[in-house]
């Protein structure tokens, strides 16, 4: 078998990876915070975790994947605050908003969703620790910070000379009195703002809530131990927040905090990188309402090896649209086939290695992709031959399932019939979320009048419906049957 490597941020290596008991990986990736939905950029970085997690299986080895979701920090609490709400009334909406995108995406569940508020014990018991080995110190005001001259390690991740980091970033941006600029808070001593919106709670060292970082270490030790194979996120988590992690980790511990740091690149939009505060985000809602399969954005997401930045563009959807498009029909004809050729096999076990091989090259999704669409192409011609040979054909579909169950940019279609008088089958039944189900009762609205301006022969406003119709990523089809209405997803 062809060693498995990933790109170590701490070694700025790519370097042979296998779990420490050679049997389970244990994961930690940073999730999202709670207080607006995730956008794409984001979800860029759960989709390369994603990817992760599947790749490592299709090694043999199990999976235990935490990732947090952060329910109290300063944007929550100002959200509230401004909406007169406590902390868990913003969080736990926008909480269900994560997870409903995540599985429209495909993304595979971990094992465990931590929230912050409900591990306070744990964080609580870590500053305990740290304040007892005398690299956390108590401010004036109640605070509790981590002492970054006490760790001689700090900044291995980053790679940053401690006299670098300037008074006033954002490891230093908090309202509280601190003996080193530099120094990081673990716990923020309580303010009324606090106590109106929930986020303060009892600690030995005094009332308060835990500062940003404190809630990862916290919760990666609980559930994977003092020591994780991989911790994954996005390059923005490199500092301060994964080199604090590292500092107050280890600190307590004396050891390892995790053998691997794997991080994301940024996507962009027309070269500028998505973020809330430039106004443009793209979330998996506004993609979906235009018709954008989970399937193509996979495929467009692939496409771009982990490690590099990618753009955010129309036509690069649109190509994945069509690329997913000949996936799903390559699909339908390998089930029903009835034989394939002899030498289907060896495509089958050309492809095969080619895209394990990818994938064990850290991660390089798009020569995996390059590998599924030769196995397509190359399929496809062997079909045309018209073979009879059944174990041929067992063995590409066991292949192309191996192939899409790590990729999963096999698209799913719900198909209906429409008349003026019904439509079937009954959109709320077929395999749509609620909200997509909805979706296509109104594109179902509008080809019943389209059908109708047809015998009125009002042509103009049959055209303008049907152009309605797909401009919300509906297909649109009119054959001997009646018209079909086909929605990916």
């Amino acid at each position: 078998m062809t060693s498995f490597r990933l790109y170590n941020t701490l070694s700025r290596t790519v370097e042979p990876f296998a779990p420490a008991d050679g049997k389970t990986v244990r994961m930690y990736t940073c999730g999202p915070t709670v207080y607006d939905p995730a956008h794409i950029g984001n979800f860029r970085t759960f989709l390369f975790n994603d990817l992760m997690r599947r790749a490592l299986r299709l090694q043999g080895w199990d999976v235990v994947q935490v990732q947090n979701l952060t329910d109290v920090d300063d944007k929550i609490i100002n959200r509230a605050r401004d909406r007169r709400m406590t902390i868990a009334q913003v969080t736990e909406p926008i909480t269900e908003i994560f997870h409903h995108d995540r599985r429209y995406l495909r993304i595979q569940d971990a094992e465990f969703y931590p929230q912050a508020t409900t591990h306070i014990t744990e964080m609580v018991e870590l500053v305990r620790v740290l304040l007892d080995k005398g690299v956390a110190y108590k401010a004036d005001d109640g605070s509790v910070y981590f002492a970054i001259s006490r760790f001689p390690g700090y900044g291995k991740l980053s790679r940053l000379d401690r006299r670098e980091i300037r008074s006033g970033a954002r490891v230093a941006q908090d309202d509280y009195s601190k003996e080193n600029a530099q120094d990081f808070a673990l716990w923020k001593a309580a303010k009324p703002e606090d106590e109106a919106v929930g986020a303060a709670w009892d600690a030995p060292f005094g009332r308060g809530r835990p500062g940003w970082h404190l809630e990862c270490s916290a919760m990666a030790m609980k559930y994977l131990g003092e020591t994780l194979d991989i911790h994954g996120g996005g390059i923005d988590l490199v500092f301060p927040h994964h080199e604090d992690e590292i500092a107050q980790s280890e600190a307590a511990t004396g050891k390892v905090f995790s053998r691997f740091w794997c991080h994301g690149e940024f996507l962009q939009i027309d070269g500028t990188k998505m973020s809330k505060r430039l106004g443009n985000i793209t979330t998996v809602k506004d993609l979906r309402e235009r018709g954008v399969s989970a399937a193509a954005l996979r495929h467009f997401v692939f496409s771009t090896h982990y490690r590099k930045q990618m753009n955010l563009s129309g036509e690069g959807v649109e190509a994945s649209i069509e690329a997913v498009r000949r996936v799903g029909e390559f699909a339908y004809r390998l089930e029903v086939a009835t034989g394939g050729t002899a030498d289907m096999a060896v495509v089958a076990a050309e492809a095969e290695a080619a895209f394990r091989a990818a994938l064990s090259d850290d991660l390089n999704a798009p020569e995996a992709v390059a590998a599924m669409f030769s196995f397509v192409q190359r399929s496809n011609a062997e079909l045309d031959r018209r073979g009879n040979d059944r174990e041929a054909l067992a063995e590409a579909r066991r292949v192309f399932a191996l192939m899409d169950g790590v990729l999963d940019i096999q698209p799913k279609a719900a198909r209906f019939l429409v008349s003026i008088e019904r439509v079937t089958p009954d959109p709320a039944e077929s395999t749509l979320s609620i909200d997509e189900a909805g979706n296509a009762l109104w594109a179902v609205e509008r080809l019943q009048a389209r059908l109708k301006a047809r015998q009125e022969r009002d042509f103009a406003r049959s055209d303008a419906l049907r152009g309605e119709v797909e401009s919300r990523g509906f297909a649109v089809k009119d054959t001997p049957q009646g018209t079909v209405l086909e929605r990916f997803h």
